[in-house]
């Protein structure tokens, strides 16, 4: 009767303890602060929204629950109420919109969402930032100078440039080298970053290669040997998809773009790996400090540290060797030379 007892207790034991294991795995995504609800107000993220339930904030596409009154639960309003249910076990976040804050019908534009990353930090990096292969770079027409020999000019201000044109397109893009990556790990040359100068209209060409463009918009003044590259056609995305960076794939931080060394939370970092990596928008990568050089005083030998996790970052845009990323989180400086693992 003893042994029978014992038996039929571990029979139980072994079908509780699966449930209860995986109902421990889910709960630890919560914050032991999480609440239980949370009033959505203008310039919260979902990203900022999601880390005050979840420990791993990137993980809010798995919690985020079905509701019948939201056709995208991605596309969350200010007034939103989000709160915590739990189903079969799982943690799951919802949204409730008839919470009387507003009217049950209401009409709210598709940009008075609220994004999933802070774009104000990014928006200018969407617009006026790119890497170009040498080739791409080489290739294309520079600034010769203005009218009346001038060597710099602005927007209204006519210039002159020589070469073939990338692109058959009317309007072109002034830019100017700012970086030249190159890969810390295995010395291959990535590109080199440029950044949008100014923008002009291509309004006549010669039979010696040169180009009359009127300047239409300009950020910096143009100079002479700026090159002229075709504008890109970017629809700047406001809601990001996080998932987790591909398996085995690990980088270095080449820069932050800011013009400094060392960053943190919002800088936008350059990393040395892109499309051809298979990262695309939305990939999560965890950030590690690199170990620092001590010297061993019995041995008298250098010794370089362990690296510590510092934060998460989420790629937002993505070039075939290169990729911009934000620090979403960051518990330590980020710098130059840091790498980037799996989150």
């Amino acid at each position: 009767m003893k042994n029978l007892l014992c038996g039929i207790l571990a029979l139980v034991m072994l079908a509780v303890m699966p449930a209860h294991a995986e109902t421990r795995k889910d709960t630890l995504l919560l914050r032991d602060d999480h609440p239980q609800e949370y009033v959505v107000v203008k310039g919260d993220t979902l990203w900022h929204i999601s880390g005050r339930f979840l420990k791993s904030p990137w993980k809010w596409p798995e919690v985020w629950g079905i509701n019948p009154q939201v056709d995208n639960p991605h596309l969350i309003y200010p007034g939103d109420v989000i709160y915590l249910t739990w189903i079969d076990g799982k943690p799951r976040l919802s949204v409730r919109r008839d919470s009387g804050i507003y009217p049950r019908a209401r009409v709210s534009p598709l940009d008075n969402a609220i994004p999933a990353i802070p774009l104000k930090d990014i928006i200018s990096f969407l617009e006026d930032n790119r890497v170009l292969s040498e080739d791409e770079l080489q290739k294309a027409p520079y600034i010769l100078g203005g009218v009346n020999e001038r060597i710099i000019a602005g927007a209204g201000d006519r210039v002159y440039a020589r070469g073939t044109l990338l692109a058959e397109q009317r309007r072109q893009g002034v830019y100017r080298a700012s970086n030249k990556y190159v890969d810390p790990e295995t010395e291959e040359f990535l590109g080199f970053e440029v950044a949008t100068i100014a923008e002009g209209d291509v309004v006549g060409r010669s039979d010696n290669q040169v180009i009359t463009l009127d300047l239409v918009k300009s950020n910096k003044e143009t100079r002479v040997k700026d090159r002229v590259v075709p504008t890109e056609e970017i629809s700047i995305q406001s809601i990001f998809y996080p998932s987790a960076s591909p398996e085995g794939v690990s980088g270095v931080i080449l820069s932050i773009l800011s013009g400094v060394r060392d960053g943190g939370q919002f800088n936008v970092v350059a990393i040395n790996k892109g499309a051809r990596e298979g990262l695309e928008p939305g990939h999560v990568f965890a950030t590690y400090r690199k170990g620092e050089l001590i010297k061993d005083l019995v041995t008298k030998e250098m010794v370089e540290l362990p690296s510590e996790r510092s934060g998460e970052m989420m790629i937002f845009k993505v070039f075939e060797k290169v990729s911009y990323g934000l620090i979403l989180q960051s518990s330590n400086v980020v710098s130059i030379g840091d790498q980037v693992r799996e989150p």
